[in-house]
């Protein structure tokens, strides 16, 4: 039997944490970036005219870097990174980026000054001026972009307007025609409700009818309807009844003030009132052909974001090489639901396109 030195055993019996402060000091030091070429950065950056919040981690300044292009659109991936990501950080150099209008970016500029520029073409432009950025930053020709549901779009508009800047573009929940993913989705959980006898969610549902008809800009007041139900029966976190969980991870953010957790739901909610449903009248399934290699993290249980029709666009694309990844035990949030897969095919199916390229050799 080990014994524990008697400080160790004292302190494994405290109750302990006590607060968020004490719990989010305890996620920062477990996770803490002690390797000896080792990079952990949280600063702004001047994009598009503003400051902008970057998390940049990884535990070899030499391996290929990797911007993640979070969801929603305002659904930041920064504050639940400490679950998921400590991984990839041995592999890449990770860079979580808090878009404008979302996160510590909302937090740290005028509302009113911002609105105006909530746009897609600027949101595209944004993720340019990011991707030159960390090249220069870091000296790199190519990086690695994965875009995530919202952030899919503009990954794919990255694809195409910057293919000489990536070694790869990687979409996970990604965003294909989207008018008939709402109808989709709606469907199914119209389905799943009839199937369990639900009476108030069906009738719920089919008040919504015709819904998402045509291309027309779809009200949120109506998605939201849709997605209360959907999320229940699982469409967007499978064998869960909505996203609870990883948005109560968000409180364990070391990334995260007190303030800044408060101000992301606000920038979230902003971040749809401008964006969402201009984003649900896109048809992207009309891009043919990427010049960059492609690969898509899906979701099998996915219907908050089809992964049935990002399947089927897949079959119609070329690319230099592409890859479809199928994650069996999971819906839209595929590197929350199975993060040790998603390391695994970052790792030994990624990855070597960047050392292919001279990227990342040791």
């Amino acid at each position: 039997m080990l014994l524990l030195p008697l400080a160790a055993a004292a302190e494994s019996q405290a109750p302990s944490p006590t607060g968020r402060a004490e719990a989010t000091r305890i996620v920062a030091d477990i996770r803490k970036v002690v390797a000896d070429n080792g990079i952990e950065r949280m600063e702004k950056v001047r994009i598009g005219g503003i400051d902008q919040w970057v998390s940049i981690r990884g535990n070899d300044r030499r391996n290929p870097v990797l911007l993640m292009l979070h969801g929603g659109p305002g659904w930041v991936a920064m504050p639940t990174s400490w679950y998921f990501q400590r991984g990839w950080e041995e592999y890449f150099t990770v860079v979580q980026w808090d878009q404008r209008g979302a996160g510590k970016t909302y937090a740290s500029n005028d509302p009113a000054h911002i609105a105006p520029t909530m746009t897609r073409e600027r949101m595209v432009a944004d993720s340019e001026e990011m991707v030159a950025w960390l090249r220069k930053e870091f000296g790199k020709d190519k990086i690695f972009v994965l875009g995530q549901s919202w952030g899919s779009y503009l990954g794919l508009e990255l694809a195409q307007r910057r293919p000489e800047w990536l070694h790869a573009y990687i979409g996970m929940g990604q965003i294909t025609n989207a008018p008939e993913s709402e109808r989709r989705g709606w469907a199914w959980t119209l389905q799943q409700a009839k199937a369990a006898g639900n009476t108030e969610a069906v009738a719920e549902l089919e008040s919504l009818a015709p819904y998402a008809e045509g291309n027309a800009p779809l009200p949120l007041e109506t998605l939201f309807k849709q997605r209360k139900w959907l999320n229940y029966y699982g469409g967007m976190v499978h064998n869960r009844t909505g996203g609870s969980a990883e948005a109560a991870a968000i409180r364990l953010s070391p990334e995260y003030s007190d303030q800044d957790v408060t101000a992301m739901w606000k920038g979230n909610d902003f971040s749809m009132q401008h964006l969402l449903s201009g984003v649900l009248t896109l048809d992207m399934s009309q891009v043919r052909e990427l010049k960059t290699p492609l690969f898509l993290f899906l979701g099998r249980h996915d219907y908050n974001v089809s992964s049935e029709l990002a399947a089927e666009w897949f079959k119609t694309v070329r690319a230099p090489s592409k890859q479809l990844v199928w994650f069996e035990q999971s819906a839209h949030e595929v590197m929350i639901e199975e993060p040790g897969k998603t390391l695994l095919t970052l790792v030994q199916q990624v990855r070597p396109i960047a050392e292919r390229a001279g990227d990342g050799q040791r």
